[in-house]
């Protein structure tokens, strides 16, 4: 048995709470006896790039054997002289990687979290996010966030900043508290709050923020400062006491030690359509645990990838919890892999069937397949949860 065919499937619905969940990004692998599996990418800004370094990356794997993962994978590490620096490369690599292990573990008759060395929970406690497009008003925000309250979630994240980017006035750091203030009196001290600045701020903003947010007892900021830019993120650890979570954006294991190494990381975030798949995710939880951090994956983009990170989440020692969009994406997204995964006690039940646990629906990949095409800049970027920047 050889990979026979790999192929990049754009799927797109325009009716959506931000654009880039509009968009699915999937990756389908078909060996030569017929086999078939998905992977994801990430649907970002430049879908067209990211298709295009598929098909590329494809011409490494197509003829080799499936089971062989780990080779498939250092071979293209070996042939991209920029896969370290190439966010299109790794979320390609990744996609594969995926499918590869689904494969396998399908062709082996096991869920992938045994092939990983089995499952240390039945069930993965996620946190909500998604909840909140439209919402402006601090009410607004409050009022979202009861009712995904009373839906089971006990943790739930937002982006309270509206349109400031780099530095926020005392207009802006009011505006933030009202809403924070808002949600915590809604949902009470016994859910946490997570607070989203989407990699958008410099240090003195930032630490700014925290000190204003500090007494809603948020439990991390994600991305307080600008991904790259390692001495603000030294500089807001030595302002503020309150927990750092960052890594959606990391492509490689070794990106993420960086930041581990000096303590700038309490929460890290692999997303395994761009870290590297399933054997780049595994790479990354070693170090956090080594490094006594935890894990909370990112997980935004669609239903491969929400099914491939709750096997990981099984197997991740330290884990808070899995990132979930799923109840809130539209629901095409959900039909695809055949909804199943049903929110007890903010958790969802580890799949125990073959694979990644679910089965893609061709029929609804064929009647929202469209062509790549670049999204187009707007004032409301691709990234923020559509309606909030009013």
């Amino acid at each position: 048995m050889e990979i026979r065919e790999i192929e990049p499937l754009v799927l797109y619905e325009k009716e959506a709470d931000a654009r880039w969940a509009s968009y699915s990004v999937l990756v389908r692998v078909t060996t030569s006896d017929g086999r078939v599996a998905y992977g994801e990418a990430v649907p970002t800004i430049r879908i067209p790039a990211v298709v295009g370094a598929v098909r590329q990356v494809a011409k490494a794997f197509i003829g080799r054997d499936p089971h062989s993962i780990l080779s498939a994978y250092y071979e293209w590490y070996r042939q991209d002289f920029f896969l370290a620096r190439s966010f299109e490369s790794a979320s390609a690599l990744s996609a594969i990687d995926m499918a590869l292990w689904d494969l396998k573990a399908r062709e082996l008759g096991a869920p992938l979290h045994e092939l990983l060395g089995g499952a240390l929970r039945d069930r993965v406690r996620v946190y909500a996010n998604g909840w909140y497009g439209g919402c402006v008003e601090a009410q607004c925000f409050a009022e979202r966030a009861k009712a995904v309250a009373s839906m089971g979630y006990t943790a739930l994240k937002f982006d309270p900043f509206g349109k400031y980017f780099d530095q926020i006035d005392e207009r802006g750091l009011r505006e933030a508290e009202e809403r924070v203030k808002a949600v915590r009196e809604a949902v009470g001290d016994d859910v946490d709050i997570l607070i989203e600045h989407h990699g958008r701020f410099d240090a003195n903003a930032a630490i700014a923020i925290a000190k204003r947010l500090e007494p809603y007892n948020p439990y991390f900021m994600e991305e307080p400062v600008h991904h790259e830019d390692l001495e603000a993120y030294r500089k807001y650890r030595a302002a503020t006491p309150l927990r750092i979570a960052m890594g959606e954006r990391l492509i490689s294991p070794k990106e993420a030690l960086e930041y581990l190494q000096e303590g700038l990381v309490d929460v890290i975030q692999p997303d395994a359509c761009n870290i590297g798949g399933v054997t780049g995710s595994l790479k990354v939880v070693a170090l956090a645990e080594a490094f006594s951090v935890e894990v909370s994956y990112h997980n935004a983009y669609g239903p491969i990838q929400f099914a491939v990170e709750v096997q990981l989440s099984a197997v991740t020692p330290t884990l808070y919890r899995l990132e979930s969009f799923y109840d809130f994406w539209p629901q095409w997204k959900r039909d695809l892999i055949g909804d199943p995964f049903k929110l007890v006690d903010s958790s969802v039940e580890v799949p125990k069937r073959p694979g990644i646990g679910v089965e893609v629906n061709e029929k609804v990949i064929e009647r929202y397949r469209a062509e790549p095409a670049p999204i187009q800049p707007t004032e409301e970027p691709v990234w923020v949860v559509r309606g909030t920047w009013r």
